[in-house]
């Protein structure tokens, strides 16, 4: 087979709902947004292409102007571009006010962690968390796509899966953090502790008429305020509850509401 040949057989067989002749996101571009929000936050502790914060904050814009602009393009989203970007620049205090008490609830919550300079150079779950607060100001903004790429990238560095659309309060601390997975309807309280390999998932899809997966609906738990939830636990449900002040055991699998203050064993 030539090399005229090879290429026919794989484009014949491409699926038509993937974009194959039209501009699509730069992944990098993507991570270039997380590198400038970093110098933005913390300009003592993250360098990117040699830039200060108010270069990185001019980058920023730039780069979530191009982005969005793709994107809203594809799926022929018919919204104002600047005042998109300038809706998520808009949010980026409120998203470092709750970042520092991450900082401080994973510092306070580790005897290991020496510092916070330790927490925020060093640790996974920290990383993902903030990653995770990026993601998320742009699905609150309904951007297709680009929140999602953003998650992958922290899931691909960190092994915490934690999807945008996931509602999470104050004060969250992940040690250690491999394998936790948070799915998209989960909404977290303030003060709450996970540790790795726990899962705040969904039951079985239901399906619809044509046998498809039934994807909209609340399909991941509700945890409160102030919970502790240790290593390979799996709480799954939308209809779900934890209570505020329970403590979750390791490895315990749980389908069913719990009240708050209860501690629970596998």
């Amino acid at each position: 087979m030539n090399k005229k040949e090879l290429l026919e057989t794989i484009n014949k067989h491409r699926d038509k709902d993937l974009y194959t002749e039209k501009i699509v996101n730069d992944k990098e571009a993507m991570i270039s947004i997380i590198k400038c929000i970093q110098v933005i936050f913390y300009p003592n502790y993250y360098h990117y292409d040699n830039l200060n914060q108010e270069e990185a904050l001019d980058k920023l814009k730039e780069l979530l102007n191009k982005e969005i602009r793709i994107v809203f393009n594809q799926e022929k989203i018919n919204r104002d571009i600047d005042e998109t970007v300038n809706n998520f620049i808009n949010m980026l205090p409120d998203i470092f006010y709750i970042l520092s008490t991450d900082l401080q609830s994973i510092y306070d919550g580790d005897p290991a962690a020496k510092s916070k300079d330790e927490v925020l150079l060093c640790y996974p779950g920290f990383y993902a968390i903030l990653i995770y607060r990026i993601a998320h100001g742009l699905y609150c903004l309904d951007i297709p796509l680009l929140p999602r790429i953003i998650s992958e990238y922290a899931h691909e560095k960190t092994g915490i899966d934690i999807n945008p659309g996931a509602s999470i309060g104050t004060h969250f601390c992940i040690d250690h953090g491999t394998g936790i997975v948070i799915g998209e309807t989960a909404i977290i309280g303030h003060h709450v502790k996970l540790y790795q390999g726990v899962t705040i998932g969904a039951k079985s899809f239901e399906n619809d008429e044509n046998g498809n997966p039934i994807k909209s609906g609340k399909r991941h738990p509700n945890i409160g305020n102030h919970v502790v939830i240790y290593a390979n636990a799996t709480i799954l449900g939308g209809d779900t509850t934890i209570g505020d002040n329970c403590i979750i055991g390791g490895n315990a699998w749980i389908i069913n509401s719990i009240e708050e203050g209860k501690t629970v064993y596998n």
